[in-house]
């Protein structure tokens, strides 16, 4: 249960048990370059979302390198504020 409120973990559980999950970094996104290399590998756009919490908290969607810096920035201090946990994945927004 402890592993399911945490959306980094849920997946890769998810993935070691073999279930389809939305294509993205499995793991914490630390720093602009590495925001930037990964959404450019995922391709734009991309959901930049909390690990932790729920409700549309430290969610935002990037269609290009601007949004995304941006986006990882608001989500991070927004994440940090409503859970105190600023760590953040990166997937494919999928609409």
């Amino acid at each position: 249960m402890h592993a399911m409120g945490d959306k980094i973990e849920s997946k890769k559980y998810a993935k070691a048990a073999g279930v389809h999950i939305v294509p993205g970094f499995i793991g914490e996104v630390e720093g602009d370059e590495q925001v930037l290399k990964i959404a450019r590998e995922i391709g734009y756009p991309v959901m930049i979302k909390a690990s932790a919490g729920g409700g549309g908290k430290g969610m935002r969607i990037a269609w290009n390198d601007k949004e995304c810096l941006e986006g990882h920035k608001l989500s991070k201090q927004e994440a940090a504020s409503s859970f105190g946990d600023d760590r953040m994945l990166i997937e494919k927004y999928i609409e």
